[in-house]
């Protein structure tokens, strides 16, 4: 299915799109606190990326599911693959592979997961960003505001010209790469903390 012609879909697609949000904004909003003292632990993040990494390795012999046809996103699956973005708010956890793997739990195939978690970041990056200039809107003048208006323009194009290959990639090689790439990341950072490293000191 073309990207823009997903772009295009009718009210029902971005409706679903509002459905699979909804966990996270719930779980992140009654938690936020409890998220802002993960993200001051470096070890949360160490033992986010090996253990995600690890599932990467191995969900896809876990989920052969890769029907070349496309299966229908129902309220319910949007609403599960949501629930599997939920997971996400923890530091160090993927958010797109959480929510790939939510997809092709619900019988989506790679291509199919990774574009609904495409369009799913739109409404969840924005949302988690008003959060966050709401939160700190004391430090934010006019100038701030432009450069994030162009920020998040930027990425957007970029991503959307990056998605295609993204998920071709991904159809065609899995999960694997990026499981052993957490886990070297993961492990990197593992010896540097087993080192003594204030890794704080880096920020």
């Amino acid at each position: 299915m073309p990207l823009l012609e997903t772009i295009f879909k009718s009210t029902d697609f971005y409706l679903k799109l509002f459905v699979g949000f909804l966990p996270a904004a719930v779980f992140g909003f009654l938690l936020s606190d409890f998220i802002d003292q993960m993200l001051g632990s470096v070890w949360i993040v160490v033992i986010s990326l090996i253990a995600g990494g690890i599932v990467l390795i191995f969900i896809d012999s876990c989920l052969k599911n890769d029907n070349p046809d496309n299966q229908e996103i129902t309220y319910l699956k949007a609403f599960k693959i949501g629930l599997f973005q939920v997971i996400s708010l923890v530091p160090g956890v993927s958010r797109s592979a959480a929510t790939i793997i939510g997809g092709m739990f619900q019988r989506l195939n790679r291509s199919q997961a990774a574009e609904f978690s495409f369009f799913l970041a739109v409404p969840t990056m924005f949302a988690a960003s008003v959060w966050e200039l709401f939160k700190h809107y004391n430090d934010i003048d006019s100038s701030n505001i432009c450069m994030l208006i162009v920020g998040n323009i930027v990425a957007f194009i970029v991503a959307l010209m990056a998605i295609r290959s993204f998920i071709r990639f991904l159809t065609n090689h899995g999960f694997k790469v990026f499981g052993y790439y957490r886990i070297i990341v993961g492990g990197i950072i593992l010896v540097m903390l087993l080192a003594g490293i204030d890794l704080n000191l880096l920020d």
